[in-house]
C-alpha cells in the first residue's frame, strides 16, 4: 500500500559537554576544543521526528498530531533545561554528541507505538549542524552548513542569441550575476564510541573551507579550473564540490552534498 511520510517538529533547551572520562585533560582538549569546556554549554535544538504509514480511511491522516506531539513533549521532558551529562541517564558513560542524542531519542521514540513506524530523527544542534538517525541506516548521518557567494554566467558556445535566450533567461546576461550558496555536506558512518561522533567537525570545516569556500568564495564561476570547461549551472557545481571532497573527509563517508542557489532552487549530488 502507498506509504505517506509525516514529519513534526519540536524544539528542546538543553545543556552538554564533551568529554571522554578515559582520556586525560589534554586529549580531551585536543580532539573536543572549547566543547570539553567545564562545565558544559547549551543549545536550543530542533528536532524533527519522520513517521510514516498509511492513510486511515476514517481519520484522513498517518497519526494523530495531537498524540505525536504530546508523546514528543512527554518524551523530551527528560531531557529538556537539563544537563544531558548530570542529570539524565543516557550519557553517564556516553558522550552527548548531536549523533548519539539522536539515537537515544529514536531509542526511545521506537518504543511508541502510538506514534506510527519512526523513519527518521533528525536533530539541530544549530541551523548549521544536524544529525539523522534512520530505519535503513546502520549508523549515523551529520549535515555541516557552510556558506561562500559568487558569480557566474550561464553561456553555452555554438548556440545563437534565440537559443542563449530560450534556454538561460537573465542567467546568460553578458555581465553575469552572483549567489549567496548554502553548502550542505552530508557525511555517514558508525558512530565512534570514543568521540560520539560520525567525523572529526573540525577537520571537515578545515577541509571545505581550503578545497571549497576559498576557491569559490567571491571568485566568478566561468573563470574556474574545471567549471570552465563546462556550463556553471548548479548542477555542475554540486557535482564538482562532491569530486573535491569525496575523498577528502576525514573520517565516514561522504553521502551527498546540497547547494542552495536561491531560497526557491537548491541542488544534490550524489556520487
Amino acid at each position: 500500500m502507498p506509504q505517506v511520510l509525516l514529519t513534526k517538529r519540536i524544539e528542546f533547551a538543553a545543556a552538554h559537554r564533551y568529554h571522554n572520562p578515559a582520556w586525560d585533560a589534554a586529549r580531551n582538549r585536543a580532539v573536543f576544543g572549547a566543547c570539553n569546556n567545564d562545565p558544559g554549554h547549551g543549545h536550543n535544538y530542533m528536532l524533527e521526528v519522520t513517521v510514516a504509514g498509511e492513510v486511515d480511511d476514517q481519520t484522513g491522516m498517518v497519526v494523530n498530531l495531537y498524540d505525536l506531539k504530546r508523546i514528543l513533549k512527554e518524551v523530551l521532558e527528560e531531557f529538556d533545561h537539563k544537563h544531558l551529562n548530570l542529570d539524565t541517564p543516557y550519557f553517564k558513560q556516553t558522550i552527548p554528541t548531536s549523533e548519539n542524542i539522536a539515537r537515544v531519542l529514536w531509542g526511545i521514540l521506537a518504543r511508541q507505538p502510538a506514534i506510527g513506524r519512526l523513519e527518521k530523527v533528525r536533530l539541530f544542534e544549530d541551523e548549521d549542524l544536524s544529525a539523522d538517525i534512520t530505519a535503513a541506516g546502520q549508523g549515523a548521518s551529520l549535515t555541516r552548513r557552510y556558506h561562500f557567494s559568487s558569480a557566474h554566467r550561464l553561456y553555452a558556445e555554438g548556440l545563437s542569441g534565440a537559443d542563449q535566450q530560450r534556454l538561460f533567461g537573465r542567467c546568460g546576461h553578458p555581465d553575469g550575476h552572483g549567489h549567496n550558496y548554502v553548502l550542505a555536506v552530508t557525511v555517514g558512518g558508525k558512530i565512534d564510541p570514543d568521540t560520539g561522533m560520525v567525523t572529526d567537525i573540525p577537520a571537515l570545516d578545515r577541509v571545505v573551507q581550503e578545497l571549497v569556500v576559498q576557491r569559490f568564495d567571491q571568485r566568478n564561476l566561468n573563470q574556474d579550473q574545471d567549471l570552465a570547461r563546462s556550463i556553471p549551472t548548479g548542477e555542475n557545481l554540486a557535482q564538482c564540490i562532491w569530486n573535491l571532497l569525496v575523498k577528502a573527509v576525514p573520517t565516514g563517508r561522504l553521502e551527498r552534498v546540497g547547494l542552495g542557489e536561491t531560497r526557491e532552487t537548491s541542488y544534490e549530488y550524489i556520487g
